[in-house]
């Protein structure tokens, strides 16, 4: 039976039973006496442990049998729940949410998951876990992947050449490396790493795989199988050389041993299946008891699932559609036909409709990242020793999933800060007539065209003297200039490029990289960021996105002959000034706009555009801004404002200055797309 038709379904339902776990866990954590909500954690690890069977991924099915064993343990009161419980059984969570993953990119579910179902079986015997902090857990795993591999994980092809080679002469080594905790570019180390053991032999498998490597889409631990004349030492020293390497440990490889660790492992597997189905299959003898611990009635669904790519196809057919129904729109002017111009209109309301329709299809709660944030808030508590309580609210606000694809990472930043340099330890809490447990509000809502996410947390907030002194000390202004700045500016210098005030380097935050990158994605989705903050009160972090990137409102100017796009999102206002107005400071073209200095960007010198026509005594400026800063964009004319569906530029123009991409107008002519953010410094 060819199961690789239902992969979709099994990928999207396994995501959902394991976020059921996530979600069920926190609310475990704090009602550790309600067994109705161990029975649904059960539920889903259970029916994600049968299909995970049925589609052949056995890894996947076995640790998820391992948790099921404790959650059953749970309900039957045998285990009583700890701290320490709960890390381990959000670390298999973790593992499960990995394997899920791997499968949806094409790999093969495979995980070492050693340590945690080592974790599980020690809980399942009554047995303590011991657990760690991130760091230690990640440290430890080093330890833990120098475990031989079984020869299952070798193929026929693998396991010849390491036969062979030993036949040779050669010596065969599982080399675990680890890299530290700060590796930044890992792509780039693990390349050094493998050029290195290239010169020392020859490598015959890694694990993870090479591509999943290449992709960042790992830890911090990867595994490679070599055979080598040189001794391990030799190795070890020369990977050692490599920056950012953390640990290194080989092993000789047994082959003998690994063939009958293999065998019986195999008998083993057969007979834990063989056990595990016959206990699938006992029922309670007690249906009134099964009635009260699990209640359960399937709801009926109104939904289908379709294919992304369905609605992409969808959007870029609708977006053709808006083009002619831009040029239908010119042709009716220059005709001036009564029945042209009514059919048209009705034309025009439709494509309204369903334009509202379709973006609406495109439309995911941004639920969708929020829901991953209470787990990681969790362990970063738990990591840092502080008490925090994080509230959700407005999770089942729209955005457009180009918006969403790209906001995860900035959020996950933010509240990673909010947790490591906002929210203060309880003891320094209670010192301050706090409450011991700090909090955390993350909240989405809908305003007019936009969508406001707040981070809003109750810790330390902003030392305004602090950000002054690094400024200075950086480079990033002076006396002057600091002495000019009001509360807000001040606070907005932490996004400037490589600021932090940390004074010591830590794993969840300040590192000096991080709230330039968020505020550079942000803007890039046509979006910003601000910052409010009362000292011992807490900040407040208020980003502001665009519903969706795909259809925007434009102004449509003249430069020369050319036509230009500017978004309507970065404009302020629009002004006619006199040639005699403009004045020159620190070699820049500026005028004096409502008593501020406003610098002026000569549009047709940037872009280069022909000049076919004289300048007029006359100038029209665009007024734009990013985030504080604002400029004036010099055009030749105002021609007005329309909806345009945003085209991108493809790969051969990615380089093309100051331009985020195209739109076809009404009349067949296109017009490229201004990026002002790229423009303002």
């Amino acid at each position: 039976m060819d199961m690789n038709q239902y992969l979709e379904v099994f990928i999207e339902e396994s995501k959902e039973h394991l976020q059921t776990c996530s979600e069920q866990l926190l609310v475990l954590e704090k009602n550790p006496e309600d067994l109705s909500i161990v029975n649904e954690i059960f539920r889903s690890a259970h029916t994600l442990k049968g299909m995970s069977a049925t589609m052949g991924y056995e890894d996947l099915a076995n640790l998820t049998h391992k948790m099921e064993n404790v959650l059953d343990a749970i309900r039957n009161s045998q285990i009583i729940l700890t701290p320490e419980l709960f890390d381990v059984i959000f670390l298999a969570v973790d593992d499960l949410e990995a394997m899920v993953m791997s499968i949806a990119e094409g790999g093969d579910g495979k995980r070492d998951v050693k340590r945690v179902v080592h974790q599980l079986e020690l809980i399942g015997k009554g047995e303590s876990p011991v657990t760690s902090s991130s760091a230690e857990i990640a440290a430890a795993s080093v330890v833990l992947e120098m475990e031989e591999m079984t020869a299952g994980e070798y193929d026929e092809f693998e396991w010849t050449v390491l036969q062979q080679s030993k036949d040779q002469g050669f010596n065969s080594f599982e080399i675990s490396i680890g890299l530290r905790e700060d590796c930044l570019l890992k792509a780039a180390r693990v390349f050094m790493v493998f050029e290195v053991l290239e010169k020392s032999g020859e490598i015959i498998k890694s694990h993870p795989p090479v591509e999943v490597l290449e992709e960042e889409q790992f830890d911090q631990q990867f595994t490679v199988t070599m055979v080598s004349k040189e001794s391990s030492e030799e190795i070890k020293k020369r990977i050692m050389k490599v920056s950012e390497v953390g640990h290194v440990v080989i092993n000789a490889i047994d082959l003998e041993g690994m063939r009958h660790t293999a065998n019986n492992a195999k008998e083993d597997k057969i007979a834990e299946v063989q056990e595990q189905e016959t206990t699938d299959t006992e029922l309670p003898t007690d249906n009134n008891e099964k009635k009260k611990q699990a209640p359960f009635k399937p709801a009926s669904s109104k939904t289908i699932r379709v294919n992304i790519e369905r609605l992409d196809i969808l959007m870029n057919l609708f977006e053709e559609l808006v083009i002619d129904r831009g040029r239908l729109d010119q042709i009716s002017s220059d005709l001036d036909n009564q029945e042209l111009n009514e059919t048209v209109e009705r034309m025009s309301r439709i494509t309204s409709d369903l334009q509202t329709i379709v973006l609406n299809m495109r439309m995911v709660p941004v639920e969708t990242v929020f829901n991953r944030f209470p787990k990681m808030v969790r362990q970063l508590a738990r990591d840092l020793n502080k008490k925090v309580d994080l509230e959700i609210i407005g999770a089942e606000t729209e955005l457009d999933r180009t918006v969403i694809d790209e906001i995860g990472d900035p959020l996950v930043h933010l509240l990673r800060n909010a947790m490591d340099h906002g929210v203060e330890t309880p003891e320094e809490r209670l010192a301050k007539g706090k409450n011991e447990e700090g909090k955390i509000l993350l909240k989405a809502y809908h305003s007019g065209n936009h969508v406001f996410i707040e981070i809003d947390d109750d810790g330390a907030g902003i030392n305004k003297e602090r950000v002054l002194n690094k400024a200075l000390s950086n480079g990033i202004l002076t006396k002057e200039t600091a002495a000019t700045l009001t509360d807000k500016q001040i606070y907005e210098l932490i996004f400037a490029s490589g600021f932090s005030t940390a004074e010591t380097i830590s794993d969840v935050s300040g590192r000096g990289v991080g709230l330039d990158v968020v505020k550079n994605t942000i803007e890039s989705l046509g979006g910003s960021v601000t910052i409010d903050s009362k000292e011992n009160e807490g900040s407040i972090f208020l980003i502001q996105l665009p519903l969706t990137l795909s259809i925007i409102s434009v102004m449509l100017v003249a430069i020369q002959n050319e036509k230009y796009a500017i978004p309507l999102s970065s404009i302020i206002e629009t002004a006619i000034i006199k040639k005699e107005d403009i004045m020159n400071a620190h070699n820049q073209q500026v005028i004096d706009f409502r008593g501020k200095v406003l610098p002026l960007l000569f549009l047709k010198d940037i872009f280069e555009v022909p000049i076919s026509q004289e300048e007029e005594a006359f100038l029209s400026v665009v007024i734009v801004r990013k985030g504080d800063k604002l400029a004036g964009l010099v055009v030749d004319s105002f021609i007005g404002q329309l909806e345009i569906v945003l085209k991108s530029l493809g790969n051969y123009l990615t380089s093309a200055f100051a331009i985020s991409g195209a739109t076809i107008l009404g009349d067949g002519q296109v017009a490229l797309i201004i990026d002002c953010n790229t423009l303002i410094h």
